[in-house]
Formats: C-alpha cells, structure tokens, sequence
C-alpha cells in the first residue's frame, strides 16, 4: 500500500503543481495588485485557511523561513481577500491544464469520482492544510474541481511529511538542508527559495553534522541519507490512509488512469527538473507509477 500511496504523490503532484511553474498561474500574485510571486505564493497556498498571521503559516507550511511569510503576510489580505484569491487560482490552474491537455474535460469527470472517495473519507485531525483545501472541492467546473481535489490530496500528504520532521526532531531549515543534501532539491538555489540566511543554514548544516547526517561539503551522509529515506517511508505509510476506501483493482485502475495525465503534464516541460518541490525527474520513477 506505500508504494500506491507514493504513485499517487507522483501522479497527483504534477497536476497540482501548475500553479507554481504555469506563467499565468504564476501571474496570480501580480494581476491581483500584490507584490511579487512570493505574496501570490503565500496568499494562494494559506488563503484556504482564510486570513491567516504569519506565525500560524509558518508553522503550517513548516519549511519557510518566518520572516520571509512575514514580508507576505497579513499584507497581502490588505490587497485581496482569501476568496478571491481561491478563485483565482483554481481558475488559472485549469487553464494551465486546459491547454496542456485539451481533452482533460472528460478525463477529469472520470477521475473525480474516485478522488473524491479518497478526500471524503481520509480524516482531518491535525491535518490542517488537508482539512482546509477539502471543504474546497465542489466546483462545477470538471477541470478545476480535478485541480481541486489533487491539491487536497497533495496537501494531505505535505501535513503527513511536517508530522514526521517534526517527529525526528528537525526543524524547517533542517529538513531542507538534508534534503538538499541528499540531492532531492536543488542545493544552490533552495535556501534563498525558502528564504533562510546563510547563518540560518550555516547553523542548520552545523547541527545536522553533530548528529553524523551531513559531512563538511555539505552533503548527506549515509546515515543522514538513511534518515532521509526513513521520513520518505514513513510519510507513505502516513499517506497509504488515502487510499483505504478503494480495493487494490479500484486503485490500480486509478493510478492508471492518472499516469495519462500526469506524463502529459511532464511532457509539456512545464515543471524543471530539479525543482524545489522534491519531484523526482520521470527517469528515476522506473518501476513505481
């Protein structure tokens, strides 16, 4: 059951994350007065949540450094509701899908129906980002409800992943200095991504080598790749909850139909390989989609 739950990150993830690399999804912020990406990113990514402070994104959002939210929040609801924002978003979102796949229409009500099984019946205890894109999912619109409930499910999976950091005693810049270490995200670029100071990553670096993760070039250590590689596990199995109301076939079937849209997605270059968001290039998932 891991392995389907993380065929499933691997299917879904593509489709949710038009709304970070799409040009007019990445637009959002801009057209709606706010300044930069970064606001449209943190409005869009908490506006489920509404009107949010910076202390309680922070904390959600787990791996962004608190002053770079803070530049972003709550200034951006001085400029746009959360509402507006919703809207938004999950409109540009089907438009970047639309014209990656112009058939998706009759796809997306077909694959609706068992991704709406998964959301209804997956809990929301301490699962605040899920919980939140979930009470989301009834747009009319196929291709947007199909953007929709990807992202719920996505979400659910990132909530899983902040409980297991947090359960191995690392911190937001922690996690992203082993992961960038163990070559998942792009080790030049991702601090400044996630807005931490060279100290603040220094400093991270520096605790992650006292417990024999990382070595002095920065990068893991087989233990620390082991510790990587046990979150990754863990977060599956946390995730594998998803799919329990559909039997294996109804899954296989699932995962099938999903993987369609997915190389689509992949195919159009859309998303950069590396990228910060950990997807792995479609290369290296031989053997798990």
């Amino acid at each position: 059951m891991e392995l389907r739950a993380r065929s499933l990150w691997l299917l879904t993830e593509p489709l949710h994350a038009v709304t970070y690399f799409d040009e007019e999804c990445r637009g959002l912020g801009k057209d709606l007065g706010l300044k930069g990406f970064w606001m449209g990113y943190f409005a869009s990514r908490t506006a489920p949540l509404g009107a949010v402070e910076p202390s309680l994104a922070t904390a959600v959002l787990g791996v962004f450094a608190p002053g770079m939210v803070a530049r972003a929040l709550p200034a951006a609801w001085q400029l746009v509701s959360p509402a507006h924002v919703l809207e938004e978003r999950a409109r540009r979102a089907a438009g970047a899908l639309r014209r990656i796949h112009p058939g998706l229409d009759e796809t997306a009500a077909e694959l609706s129906g068992p991704l709406l099984t998964l959301v209804e019946d997956a809990p929301v205890v301490a699962r605040p980002l899920f919980a939140a894109n979930r009470a989301l999912c009834d747009h009319a619109d196929p291709v947007e409800r199909l953007w929709q409930l990807s992202t719920a499910l996505r979400e659910f999976r990132g909530d899983a992943h902040q409980c297991v950091l947090a359960d191995e005693g690392l911190d937001g810049c922690e996690a992203l200095v082993l992961t960038a270490g163990a070559g998942h995200v792009p080790k030049d670029t991702i601090r400044q991504d996630r807005g931490w100071s060279e100290e603040e990553w220094a400093a991270a670096a520096d605790r992650l080598r006292s417990r024999g993760l990382l070595d002095p070039r920065g990068d893991a250590t087989d233990r620390g790749r082991q510790e990587r590689n046990r979150i990754e596990e863990e977060t599956d199995r946390l995730a594998a909850r998803l799919l329990r109301p559909l039997s294996r076939p109804q899954t296989d079937r699932l995962l099938e139909d999903l993987e369609d849209v997915a190389r689509r997605i992949l195919a159009a270059d859309v998303l950069p390989f590396p990228n910060p968001i950990g997807l792995p290039h479609p290369d290296e998932n031989e053997g798990q989609v």
